[in-house]
């Protein structure tokens, strides 16, 4: 069979080149080709912000998932085509498959439309970003914040304690509260504990019981009632050992006895002393005449 001399053989997963250059691409292959690059890079960063791969990991994946060599492959159940330009060229979906796309989701940027996007409320100074804001959405900045006292961090079972609140006030209540979540440090093999910002738990205990006073009040009244009811119980205790031992339940057999001998048996032959003995186990010894 004739070949065309004017055709190049393609090499290493390449497209087919003319002899006299490069085919022109338009500007909406262009636009598809930058696209399908960012979509590429996105699933990259998604991957190895769920799941970080060693470098010896992440080859036997590639190469697991036929990427390697120019190859294509099944990445999240979508077909990618590995171009060999550093970027793989995802395959056109109908539009039923586009709407069953996986989403991905990012934690967002931070806000550099302007120098300092917060403001500290202790120092009143502007800052880009800081712990309390990431995990709390509390605008201090981390020079401003204060572990020990002002901005300590409390577990779920010390909020129900110093301030009344129940599961549902800190979970399902609006505002709901952000944590952290931090091993126990008692013991590893329990749940994780979780830790809210104390003054965001002293807020939402404020709008249910309106005063610090009034969660005071609470909590004496709660241990005077938990007082009351433990005396209650060691009362009744003693009230029913006293009905098991009081002498009113018992009686005294007043009635006489009389003894009411067995047969007689020789104890000593040679001085004639015999002997009976009663029912009630009272011993009769005598001599005999």
């Amino acid at each position: 069979m004739e070949s065309n001399a004017d055709e190049v053989e393609p090499q290493n997963g390449g497209s087919h080149m003319l002899a006299d250059g490069p085919k022109q691409l338009s500007d909406k292959q262009r636009a598809k080709v930058e696209r399908n690059r960012q979509r590429a890079l996105m699933l990259r960063n998604a991957r190895l912000k769920a799941r970080p791969y060693s470098k010896q990991k992440a080859e036997k994946t590639i190469s697991a998932a036929g990427l390697s060599g120019g190859g294509g492959g099944l990445i999240q159940g979508k077909r990618f085509i590995d171009t060999g330009a550093g970027f793989l060229l995802e395959e056109d979906l109908d539009e039923e498959t586009e709407k069953k796309a996986i989403k991905i989701v990012e934690e967002p940027a931070p806000d550099l439309s302007s120098d300092d996007p917060y403001t500290c409320i202790e120092c009143q100074q502007g800052f880009q970003n800081s712990y309390l804001v990431k995990n709390f959405d509390h605008q201090v900045c981390d020079e401003c914040r204060d572990n020990d006292d002002k901005h300590q961090l409390i577990t779920k079972t010390d909020a129900k304690n110093l301030y009344l609140i129940k599961d549902v006030d800190l979970d399902k209540r609006e505002p709901i509260l952000k944590f952290i979540l931090r091993k126990n440090p008692h013991n590893s093999k329990w749940g994780d504990m979780k830790l809210y910002l104390k003054l965001q738990v002293e807020k939402k205990a404020l709008s249910i019981w309106n005063s610090l006073e009034e969660i005071e009040e609470e909590k004496e009244k709660r241990t005077e009632n938990k007082e009351k009811a433990k005396q209650k119980k060691f009362n009744k205790k003693i009230k029913d050992l006293r009905k098991e031992v009081r002498t009113s339940l018992w009686t005294r057999d007043l009635s006489e006895h009389c003894h009411s001998y067995g047969e007689e048996f020789c104890v000593d032959e040679e001085n004639d002393m015999y002997s009976k003995e009663c029912s009630c186990g009272h011993k009769l010894t005598y001599e005999k005449m």
